[in-house]
């Protein structure tokens, strides 16, 4: 056989395998934005408490919300469940974890020296101008703090913590960062901080953005440690409050918080 007849058949065969992925759902490309886009919301609907913990998946609103079949959505709920925010039961339908002491417990460590290596690798890598940019965004968490707007300091401090771990520019840590933090996210997210916790995070924020600035990376790095270190001894103190633990399935209580 010759070198053209081989290329041609290599050639169909390309052909035939695009024909048969775009019959079954179209490119590569477009599944993927469908599966990404999808799995942020729904990351976002239990982030955001809209799913509260220990709620049922209402599987087939959520498909007619989003507009997909129960294929992508139940490929998102896999993902959602190795990041623990979903428990997968299939006969019974699957739930939103609750948000215990234990998994909290196991990923603020784990996360605070994670974003602690981000910091002291940003320091490095983070141009000026997004240097700039995330001074910037704490100058305007410190406004959404001063005027009590609770959604808009948390989506600004979620904000500021993403850039500082991107700046590391270090794509298997931000991915490590990411696995780990949706129980710490919403237990920031559910969690009513209490006003000297409120007080103390900007105190450490204004810490934070110091080094940063003068890319100070060990200064950076510890400034980063301490603040999750002292979030988690906040959220523990809070699960530990009667009225915010709920029975676990082997009658055993886990500290699991309701929508604040």
């Amino acid at each position: 056989m010759s070198m053209t007849t081989n290329a041609m058949d290599g050639e169909t065969s390309r052909s035939l395998a695009y024909s048969m992925m775009a019959e079954v759902g179209g490119s590569p490309i477009s599944r993927r934005h469908l599966h990404d886009e999808l799995l942020v919301r729904l990351r976002d609907c239990i982030i955001d408490g809209e799913l509260p913990p220990g709620a049922k998946i209402p599987e087939k609103d959520l498909c007619e919300r989003f507009g997909v079949s129960r294929t992508p959505l139940r490929e998102a709920l896999k993902v959602l469940a190795f990041e623990g925010l979903v428990i997968l039961n299939h006969n019974r339908g699957s739930i939103v974890k609750p948000l215990t002491l234990l998994d909290l417990s196991q990923a603020f460590p784990i996360y605070a020296r994670l974003q602690a290596l981000a910091g002291e690798l940003a320091c490095e890598r983070l141009t000026r101008d997004e240097i700039a940019a995330i001074l910037n965004l704490h100058e305007r968490m410190v406004g959404y703090y001063e005027k009590h707007d609770a959604r808009g300091r948390a989506l600004a401090n979620e904000q500021i913590h993403e850039r500082i771990q991107n700046g590391s520019r270090n794509r298997n840590l931000i991915q490590l960062i990411r696995s780990i933090s949706g129980p710490i996210r919403r237990a920031r997210t559910l969690l009513n901080l209490p006003p000297s916790r409120l007080v103390n995070d900007i105190t450490e924020h204004e810490r934070i953005m110091t080094a940063l600035e003068r890319r100070d990376a060990a200064s950076l790095s510890g400034a980063i440690r301490d603040h999750i270190e002292n979030t988690f001894a906040c959220v523990k103190e809070l699960l530990a409050i009667p009225e915010r633990r709920t029975p676990g399935r082997n009658g055993n209580h886990v500290g699991a918080a309701q929508p604040a």
